[in-house]
């Protein structure tokens, strides 16, 4: 479980310092946090926590920001993990997550295996 929580960690800090350096600021001016972190890094977090907890007995090894689907109330954060499992075989699990545009509150979570 601890390899587990140490590989999301490490996934979630290397998409955010991807992010940092992809929005990295003109020489000589500062950015704050929120300008450094991708927008999506909020609900990656999210798409992770509820993987691991609908699978727990699988590793993810890699993690995929697809998009963002914005519509007038709700929108839709996609994303697409990679899972290992015990015996070492591997799959896929894309995860939709639904919020409301001005609360931030989850709608909905869909989950869809994929062996692709």
């Amino acid at each position: 479980m601890k390899t587990k929580i140490a590989v999301s960690v490490l996934l979630v800090f290397s998409t955010i310092a991807l992010g940092k350096i992809l929005t990295e600021p003109p020489e000589g001016e500062m950015a704050s946090a929120e300008q450094v972190a991708p927008s999506y890094a909020k609900w990656g977090r999210v798409a992770m926590k509820n993987v691991m907890a609908k699978y727990p007995t699988a590793d993810i090894i890699d993690y995929l920001h697809i998009g963002r689907e914005v519509g007038s109330v709700t929108s839709v954060e996609k994303f697409k993990l990679w899972l290992k499992k015990e015996d070492s075989s591997e799959f896929g699990v894309f995860v939709d997550i639904t919020f409301n545009n001005q609360t931030e509150e989850i709608v909905d979570i869909k989950y869809t295996e994929t062996n692709q």
